[in-house]
């Protein structure tokens, strides 16, 4: 599998004192360097934690597949035709909430999200659809003409260790066997850490996993460069 790094908590610890450290560029070099294979940023409406700056900086600065995720908006749209980072990935956004919630429910607006991507895929963006792990919105992520869904693993990761986590479990590789049987490359993330991760190995032939504040929390005390290479081994062993 491979490993995107979300490098959001960096940008929301700089912007807590509103100066310039710890620098979001040079986290990116960091996990690049561990051996990440992409930088995830989530450049919200509000501008909470990712700037602009810092998306145009790492896309072109730095030799390395960018995944911008986005909300579906018409500004949203233009930046990332503009920036033209590797990979869009299309999330849900509400103003109020303390990070993504849950997956994009595509299943009841197929038809808006469809002509959204369009130009994006028209220019050779990636573009994946981060949804929760259920049939009717794996159907619609593959009607929308998107090549990859991200399976939001935020319930699984939650009902690690209880009694419901064997159900959650099985609804993310139902799901992602079935999109795969449509054609869809399938990742996922979301609340994924160095103790649960390990039952992604589970799901067959899972591409990427995009993992945030996991590893962001872990390198207060280890290091960011230790904190990217010990969540490379747990992902790539066999």
């Amino acid at each position: 599998m491979l490993l995107g790094v979300n490098i959001d908590h960096v940008a929301t610890l700089r912007n807590a004192r509103g100066e310039s450290d710890p620098d979001v560029f040079e986290a990116a070099k960091v996990c690049l360097a561990a051996g990440a294979d992409s930088i995830t940023t989530h450049l919200r409406e509000d501008r909470r934690h990712i700037k602009d700056n810092d998306v145009a900086l790492i896309k072109n600065n730095l030799n390395c597949k960018l995944n911008l995720e986005m909300a579906v908006t018409d500004e949203m749209q233009n930046i990332a035709l503009n920036l033209l980072p590797d990979a869009c990935c299309i999330v849900p956004e509400k103003r109020q909430e303390v990070t993504t919630e849950g997956g994009l429910d595509v299943f009841s607006q197929k038809d808006k999200v469809k002509h959204f991507i369009k130009p994006l895929l028209d220019k050779n963006i990636k573009v994946s659809l981060f949804i929760d792990p259920d049939i009717n919105q794996v159907e619609a992520a593959f009607y929308t003409g998107a090549k990859f869904i991200e399976l939001h693993t935020g319930a699984y990761s939650l009902a690690f260790g209880k009694n419901n986590e064997e159900q959650e479990f099985q609804k993310l590789k139902t799901s992602a066997i079935y999109a795969q049987n449509l054609g869809l490359t399938v990742n996922a993330g979301h609340g994924l850490n160095y103790i649960n991760v390990y039952r992604m190995h589970e799901i067959p032939n899972l591409n990427e996993l995009n993992i945030g504040h996991s590893i962001i929390s872990k390198s207060i005390f280890t290091g960011l460069d230790s904190a990217v290479k010990d969540m490379l081994k747990l992902i790539n062993k066999n």
